[in-house]
């Protein structure tokens, strides 16, 4: 079961829709957007859910922006292609984990032209291999990501109002998942993959 939604705000509710197979080019479209706004040695990637083909997810692209320093990002630029920034300064820090505030430390930006999260983080930091590591976990193991996407489900059909409770539950899954990411990445010797587009 997918929960759907119509709200004006595309933010505003927890709603999950069946995978659409052109959210890889909006995301292109989007990073071709983006580029102005950041140095040439910055690095893309498609993240989150809407990078796993074939799972159910919010209709908003996740961007990773990887960069050297936070001050590489042109702000300006940014809310003129109509970027918010928002207050968000930091990732969650996984439970049993002794990670530095540092390693955790992003800037964050809501994309309202077409709904995307920008997230910008430092080359070489726990929190800029994170989600790159989920992905290609998510997309080398298709059981995990049903039972994944199975999960998301069932938390957007009890909480489609409450974004705090969704991601109090999500949050933790997916650091149980990281589990078995980091034995399989040991075990086929992965590597941060260059920037997708």
């Amino acid at each position: 079961m997918i929960t759907a939604s119509r709200s004006d705000d595309p933010f505003g509710r927890i709603a999950l829709v069946a995978y659409n197979a052109d959210w890889l080019n909006h995301y292109r479209e989007i990073v071709s957007s983006l580029r102005s706004a950041f140095p040439e040695s910055a690095q893309f990637h498609h993240i989150g859910s809407t990078a796993v083909p074939g799972m159910a997810a919010k209709d908003i692209i996740d961007v990773q922006a990887t960069v050297g320093g936070f001050d590489d990002v042109d702000g300006d630029r940014l809310a003129a292609l109509s970027y918010a920034k928002l207050p968000v300064q930091s990732d969650h820090a996984p439970a049993g984990r002794h990670i530095a505030a540092s390693e955790l430390e992003k800037r964050f930006f809501r994309g309202m032209a077409r709904p995307a999260n920008l997230h910008v983080r430092i080359n070489g930091r726990f929190n800029q291999r994170y989600p790159l590591l989920c992905r290609d976990y998510l997309r080398a193991h298709p059981v995990t990501a049903a039972s994944y996407q199975l999960i998301k489900q069932r938390l957007a059909h009890w909480f489609p109002d409450d974004a705090d409770r969704y991601y109090d539950v999500k949050d933790p899954l997916f650091d149980v998942i990281m589990d078995g990411a980091e034995a399989w990445a040991k075990l086929l010797g992965w590597t941060l993959p260059p920037g997708d587009a």
